[in-house]
């Protein structure tokens, strides 16, 4: 097994409609706006963000997201992650309901941070908690978002 080998995958459902999801998700650099864990985020270009997550375990990662591939009409997000996780990442939403969304979360990486890997394995559990509670405000931060606007 590798210990430095990470896949999440977390469901969302929310309060408004898929293209008002997606308008919100199509901009990670915006995401400092709701989503507490996300501490800094930079468009670089047109495809590229720099960001800066920390959530309840006292480190920071920093990423850099390439677009690779944008479908509103299939309502897909898809980016590369380089830095101190690598592997990728993609948003799916699906209508929920008459007005809802459903959003699918997934993540495919390895921790190349030092410290992480240092603590692979007696830190796996904690590692994925600290996702599940970063995750977790996320889709509290976006439903509290979507309210607003």
């Amino acid at each position: 097994m590798d210990w430095n080998h990470y896949r999440f995958r977390s469901l969302w459902t929310l309060p408004a409609p898929p293209g008002a999801v997606y308008a919100v998700l199509e901009h990670p650099e915006r995401y400092p706006r709701w989503w507490p864990q996300v501490r800094d985020a930079r468009r670089v270009d047109d495809r590229t963000v720099t960001a800066r997550v920390r959530s309840l375990v006292p480190y920071a990662l920093r990423v850099t997201l390439v677009g690779r591939r944008r479908d509103p009409a299939a309502r897909v997000l898809e980016t590369t992650l380089t830095g101190d996780l690598e592997g990728w990442a993609r948003w799916t939403l699906v209508p929920h309901g008459t007005r809802g969304t459903r959003v699918l979360y997934e993540q495919e990486v390895r921790a190349r941070k030092p410290l992480l890997r240092r603590l692979a394995v007696p830190g796996r559990p904690l590692f994925r908690a600290n996702h599940a509670l970063m995750m977790r405000a996320g889709r509290r931060g976006l439903a509290a978002h979507l309210r607003a606007v």
